[in-house]
């Protein structure tokens, strides 16, 4: 198949998309496909009369990926380093390139790659992709519009809130909420503006700090829960061996979830029974469904020290590839190598919707 593979972009999570599209690039070529990686926002300068040499190009795109920063990327300036200067976020010829191929695999997170735009573009201009649909995608990355369809479906979630700009000087004792608490935007990911506070001045500066973030619109709050992280792959309705994280500070933050040694992944869980694990995985089977989703996605849980109780945080539609992402670990345990998991995702996508 010629296929491109789509990554990058103006997100915070760019860095940790590029090297999940270059794993995907990279284990396609190897299983015989023609891939190329493209920078969604950046595109690639070519011939457009010779378009269709770019999935025969020897180096394959692969020269865009670098290793994942320990710090999100500088957005104004990779938005000013572009040099047409465009307001538009597809670069030159991705339209074109993704029109060509035979289906675009979709290794983007957060905004554009998982708010559902790009996904429903594609599906006007019959542009074949990988990964959930456009509904699915929007209705997840809204973290507050997911807990409130979790609650009208039993999926258990933490309870919670959220300020605009408008409202974001409500004092706490008006909301009915009380440190300690969790401050996060609305619409992103990777533990990207995510704060735990315990102070009245540590949630005035979360508050700013996650407005600021991709000039987010909306910012949520929720009660701290202190207890371990598990997350749950979920592939055609059906939930993988489930990951238990522990970060090594604590905290499973950007600099943990990406850099070598920052956390410990357990799979399948040694700190929960097969009972308790079903639970989980029947609770992000309905989560997926609730949401509309479908192909793949991943949903994050912590269970509550204090009482034993789990709850789901968020669905992620487009999780991490990387080598030290949390998919190809739950595959790898469920007896799916990361080649065959690139592939039944395509096979999926194109069960799904082609």
């Amino acid at each position: 198949m010629n296929i491109i593979v789509l990554a990058g972009g103006l997100s915070p999570e760019r860095d940790v998309s590029l090297s999940s599209g270059a794993s995907i690039c990279r284990t396609l070529r190897e299983r015989g496909h023609k891939a190329f990686l493209l920078d969604v926002f950046f595109g690639l300068e070519y011939d457009k009369e010779r378009l269709q040499e770019v999935f025969g190009l020897p180096d394959a795109g692969l020269a865009i990926a670098d290793s994942i920063k320990t710090t999100a990327p500088d957005l104004k300036a990779l938005r000013a380093s572009r040099p047409d200067q465009s307001a538009c976020e597809l670069g030159p010829n991705v339209i074109a390139l993704c029109r060509m191929a035979d289906i675009t695999f979709m290794a983007l997170h957060g905004s554009i790659g998982e708010n559902g735009k790009l996904q429903a573009t594609f599906d006007v201009l019959g542009i074949r992709y990988t990964g959930p649909n456009a509904l699915g995608c929007s209705l997840s990355m809204n973290k507050l519009v997911a807990k409130q369809i979790f609650k009208m479906t039993h999926v258990p979630t933490p309870r919670g809130t959220s300020l605009t700009a408008d409202t974001k000087d409500t004092p706490l004792e008006e909301l009915g909420y009380y440190l300690p608490l969790v401050i996060k935007p609305c619409s992103s990911g990777s533990s990207i503006g995510v704060h735990i506070v315990r102070t009245e001045e540590e949630y005035r500066d979360a508050i700013r700090c996650s407005f600021d973030v991709e000039q987010e619109e909306e910012v949520v709050v929720e009660p701290y829960i202190k207890g371990r992280e598990y997350a749950c792959t979920i592939i055609a309705g059906k939930a993988l061996p489930i990951v238990e994280i522990i970060p090594k500070d604590g905290v499973f933050n950007y600099e943990n979830k990406y850099q070598a040694g920052g956390a410990k992944e357990i799979c399948p869980p040694v700190s929960i029974n097969e009972e308790e694990q079903e639970k989980m995985r029947f609770a992000a089977e309905r989560a997926f469904e609730a949401l509309r989703m479908d192909v793949y996605a991943r949903a994050d849980f912590i269970l509550d020290e204090a009482d034993g109780a789990f709850y789901c945080l968020e669905v992620n539609a487009l999780p991490g590839m990387t080598p030290a992402s949390l998919i190809p670990k739950a595959a790898q345990a469920a007896g799916i190598s990361y080649g065959d998991l690139c592939e039944r995702i395509i096979e999926e996508s194109m069960k799904a919707r082609y």
